[in-house]
């Protein structure tokens, strides 16, 4: 591997301790905000007088009923793991429990279980610790490393504007705060920033073109 490491060297390991407590913190993190993205989805016409007017104003429960608030929380684990293989172990581990807790509540909670949209997030799931694996070398150095930042931001680019030919629109202005979030953790040079961004609006209009299945 060591093609990969000339994109970006893995950090000293902790204790097998400290990784364990580690992945299992991302896992409570995620079965936390899954339950709480769900609750406001179920209860948001009963919910306590300042967390209804928060929602009301930002569309929060809509918001974290989409896929941006998720894609970034994953890219951040990813680039701020040590080493890859432990973003890899770390993004799984956020999305099992987020995607359990959020079903597991829509079905015992709720009494309903949308088949087709969990579908999408299981086999986001499947493929969240090759993507997490990947995304790592988003912070390194390089050609391929530019990239793929530029690939992980163009989900971000589709989740926050809808585009044609003659316009460009804003789909949800927190989905604009992700996108703008994104580019600040995947911060590069100055030369190495332009490309990046130049080749994210290059990637999300291929990702709208050819991607059979849209889920932003």
């Amino acid at each position: 591997m060591h093609f990969l490491d000339n994109i970006r060297k893995a950090k000293p390991s902790h204790s097998v301790s400290e990784k364990i407590l580690a992945t299992l913190g991302i896992l409570v993190l995620g079965i936390i905000l899954g339950v709480f993205a769900k609750y406001l989805d179920v209860h948001q016409a009963n919910l306590p007088n300042l967390m209804a007017r928060v929602d009301r104003f930002l569309d929060f429960h809509n918001f974290l009923g989409g896929f941006a608030p998720w894609i970034l929380i994953a890219i951040c684990i990813a680039v701020y793991s040590r080493t890859q293989i432990r973003a890899a172990i770390n993004v799984f581990a956020f999305f099992l429990g987020m995607v359990a807790s959020y079903y597991l509540y829509c079905y015992f909670a709720a009494g309903f279980f949308p088949k087709d949209y969990a579908m999408t997030w299981i086999i986001l799931t499947m493929l969240s610790p090759i993507l997490g694996f990947i995304c790592w070398y988003g912070k390194g150095r390089g050609v391929a490393a530019v990239i793929i930042s530029a690939l992980a931001l163009s989900v971000l680019f589709n989740c926050a504007f809808g585009y044609g030919w003659s316009y460009i629109s804003v789909k949800r202005w927190l989905n604009v705060l992700m996108y703008a979030i994104g580019v600040g953790v995947l911060y590069r040079k100055s030369r190495e920033m332009e490309g990046m961004l130049a080749l994210s609006i290059v990637f999300a209009i291929l990702l709208n073109m050819f991607l059979p299945v849209k889920f932003w």
